[in-house]
């Protein structure tokens, strides 16, 4: 089973999860910041992974801390969740609509943690939530899941529409990235013999 339960203690942020890569999008996140229990959630449905996320977080503060902290526990999740990598398909791609905007994004679960990200808002805040907190999680993300994306906005007006479709778009690339590959199911897809 391709699962993983990760704990994170800090001065910062207290944070347990619990990720299945072959499930039906079940997910139950308690985060702390209303806007990212949103984006966790179409992450997880539209990935079809289940998660469950607790988190306490500095809060008071602002939502920094916790938005990266949870960013590097999901990516050390997915990490431990696909082992070896044996059997995947490696690369997955999006290109996903979210009314006005258009947002795309492309996976490698190469083993090298790198984002880059061209996804400007439009706005600074989306209610209390920092846009610029979106990149910052990502980042987190690459690097503890020591994986290579890309997310881009090719249109959009909307910086709610624009980050939920980010966080759609990279739910299903992953999706097909972490598909196993039932024609070489004992391979692990790199000439280097190794991810």
């Amino acid at each position: 089973m391709r699962k993983s339960q990760i704990t994170r203690s800090t001065a910062e942020t207290e944070i347990s999860l619990c990720l299945s890569l072959d499930g039906s999008g079940v997910c139950r996140i308690e985060s702390g910041c209303g806007f990212l229990d949103h984006m966790l959630t179409a992450f997880s449905r539209h990935g079809r992974f289940d998660l469950t996320l607790r988190c306490s977080g500095d809060t008071e503060v602002d939502d920094h801390h916790t938005v990266e902290d949870i960013g590097i526990c999901l990516g050390r999740a997915f990490s431990e969740a696909l082992g070896d990598k044996r059997g995947i398909r490696r690369y997955g791609s999006m290109l996903l609509p979210m009314d006005e905007a258009l947002i795309m994004a492309a996976v490698d679960l190469s083993g090298r943690g790198l984002l880059a990200f061209d996804c400007p808002f439009p706005t600074e805040k989306v209610g209390s939530f920092d846009t610029e907190l979106v990149k910052e999680f990502w980042l987190a993300f690459c690097r503890t899941g020591e994986l290579t994306l890309h997310i881009r906005r090719i249109s959009g007006e909307n910086s709610h529409h624009i980050a939920e479709g980010a966080f759609k778009a990279v739910g299903r690339a992953l999706a097909e990235a972490v598909r196993l590959d039932e024609r070489f199911p004992d391979e692990i897809p790199s000439t280097k013999g190794v991810l």
